[in-house]
C-alpha cells in the first residue's frame, strides 16, 4: 500500500458521497496539511458540508511547512500549495490527491504521482470496496463536482461498467 498526501476536494467529495473511509483502506498512510484543515473549517463555517476530520483519527494533520517559491509563484490555492510543499519537504514516495488542474500539472512536474477523486474510485472498485462506481459518479456530479460526459464515460468504461 501507498502514502498520500490530501488536498482539500477529494476528502470534501469522498464526504459527500460518504466513501471517504476507502482512504483508510487505499493508503497505509493520508497527510493533511493544516492548510486544507483550515479551508474545511471555512467551508463548514459558510454551511457547506464537508468532513470533519476530527472524527478521522486516520487522517495525519501536518502543521505548515514554508511553501519554496517556485510553488509561491503558481496560482494555486492555499491547500494544493500545501500539499506540493509538504510534498517536497518530505521527500515522500507517495502520490498526492489533488483534483486541480493547474496543481495536478506542477505536481506531474515535480515528479510526483497525482490520483484525483475519480482515480481513487476506480482504485476503490478495483479493491472490492465497491461493486459500481456509477451511482458514486452520479453523487459526485449531484453534489457539485463538474464531470463532463466524456470524462464520466471513461471512468465507466475503465471500470467496466
Amino acid at each position: 500500500m501507498l502514502a498520500a498526501i490530501s488536498n482539500t476536494s477529494p476528502l470534501l467529495y469522498l464526504h459527500r458521497i460518504d466513501s471517504i473511509n476507502w482512504l483508510r483502506t487505499l493508503f497505509d498512510s493520508i497527510w493533511v496539511p493544516q492548510a486544507v484543515v483550515i479551508e474545511l473549517t471555512e467551508g463548514r463555517r459558510r454551511g457547506y458540508d464537508v468532513p470533519d476530520l476530527a472524527i478521522y483519527p486516520w487522517l495525519q494533520i501536518i502543521e505548515p511547512v514554508t511553501i519554496p517559491p517556485e510553488i509561491a509563484n503558481l496560482d494555486l490555492g492555499n491547500g494544493e500549495s500545501a500539499v506540493l510543499a509538504l510534498a517536497i519537504s518530505s521527500n515522500t514516495q507517495g502520490l498526492l490527491l489533488l483534483d486541480d488542474g493547474l496543481a495536478r500539472r506542477a505536481a506531474q512536474n515535480l515528479g510526483f504521482t497525482v490520483w484525483g477523486t475519480l482515480k481513487i474510485l476506480l482504485e476503490a472498485k478495483s479493491q472490492g470496496l465497491t461493486d459500481r462506481i456509477a451511482p458514486s459518479l452520479e453523487g459526485l456530479q449531484n453534489s457539485g463536482m463538474w464531470i463532463s460526459q466524456d470524462l464520466r464515460q471513461r471512468v465507466l468504461d475503465l471500470a467496466g461498467e
